[in-house]
């Protein structure tokens, strides 16, 4: 199917953009012998798990279903981390997966015997206590009164037996340097066990792909850990992977004018791209520049009846029309895997755009997927 045929809304993921980041993340595994796995939160589209298996070690995971996802999908490396985890989901867990992270000394307690028994690696997160983040407070796990992982005035040294590993996350699309802050700060507090343990995994966060990231410096945190304490270095990078390697695409319904031009789509920022709500975010949108730079400016919006439905202003070279198709792009990531029905919205369809140009729509989703969340 060729572009400009596709109904919208949809998210287009462009297999020739992916396999970008997949070669620069496979030449930091190369190069430093770290291993990398992929962050399902921010990227489930697990027709290409076997594509992203080729390149990466492996995936992660939030909890039993994504989890299950790696472990059916991908079948590589398995890791999972969760806040708490529950008695009626944890035997399955451990069958899923390789490595088990606990958030607390307790979960530790409770768990830990079941994960060694089963012949698989249990870890800890830990909580450096160093923000490094700007105005991404709801994504700062080291934030006051953080629930994510243990602090050095929480750290119990006499209950790490048995404990293979420790797990810090910190960063949100954040360059190296705040990587180096972060390590320093492990050391500094954590540095004593670190001998102790067969692996120490970096988490997410790290913008790898984005151009002019700081890949020198990256790979120097992961030597100097590695070699220091004898470790393996873990990442897992969700956003780094499918990084501006996606689109949604939306036909212009309607123009109406309330003090300005506003374009209602047929997607939702509340919908389809939460993340617009959330960060806040705006998406890059091609053609087009913001506010005011080029002759037409027009408040784009959502079919919902929420008020805030609305993912930005921007300025086009022409006027909007309904029927026009806009095109949104870094769109893979942190969207199919947060979107929602809310007001009954359809979904959008999931299309992979091949190396050749062509498009396939993978999956189109219609009422049942609205009804059957619902009872």
């Amino acid at each position: 199917m060729k572009w400009d045929e596709l109904p919208t809304p949809c998210y287009v993921a462009d297999e020739e953009l992916l396999l970008r980041n997949l070669e620069v993340l496979k030449d930091v595994k190369e190069r430093t012998g770290c291993h990398i796995l992929l962050a399902q939160k921010a990227f489930s589209m697990y027709a290409l798990y076997p594509l992203i298996g080729q390149y990466l070690d492996g995936a992660t995971a939030s909890g039993l279903y994504e989890a299950r996802l790696g472990a059916e999908e991908m079948g590589k490396e398995n890791h999972v981390f969760s806040p708490a985890y529950r008695e009626d989901e944890i035997d399955e867990i451990i069958s899923l997966c390789d490595h088990i992270v606990f958030n607390s000394f307790s979960q530790l307690e409770r768990f830990g015997d079941k994960v060694r028994n089963a012949g698989k690696s249990a870890g800890l997160r830990i909580n450096p206590e160093c923000s490094t983040q700007q105005g991404h407070a709801i994504y700062d796990p080291c934030s006051p009164g953080s629930r994510l992982g243990v602090t050095l005035e929480n750290f119990r040294p006499k209950q790490l037996d048995g404990v293979d590993g420790l797990h810090f996350h910190t960063l949100c699309e954040q360059d190296a340097d705040d990587l180096a802050r972060t390590v320093d700060a492990v050391e500094e507090k954590f540095g004593p066990w670190l001998s102790q343990m067969k692996w120490l995994n970096f988490g997410g966060g790290h913008h790898i792909t984005r151009p002019g990231y700081q890949l020198d410096l990256l790979e120097a945190c992961i030597a100097r850990i590695q070699n220091r304490y004898g470790v393996q270095v873990y990442l897992e990078p969700g956003e780094a992977v499918a990084l501006n390697a996606g689109f949604l695409i939306t036909t212009v319904l309607e123009i109406v004018h309330n003090g300005m031009d506003i374009a209602i789509l047929d997607t939702s920022a509340a919908c389809h791209m939460p993340d617009v709500l959330e960060m806040p975010y705006r998406p890059p949108l091609r053609g087009a520049e913001g506010a005011g730079v080029l002759p037409y400016t027009y408040r784009l919006g959502g079919m919902t009846c929420l008020a805030g439905d609305i993912i930005g202003d921007y300025s086009f070279p022409t006027p909007l029309k309904p029927g026009d198709r806009l095109v949104f792009e870094d769109m893979a990531i942190y969207s199919m895997v947060k979107n929602n029905t809310f007001n009954g919205m359809p979904l959008p369809a999931i299309v992979l755009r091949e190396q050749d140009g062509r498009c396939r729509i993978l999956r189109r989703f219609g009422y049942e997927e609205f009804k059957c969340r619902l009872s």
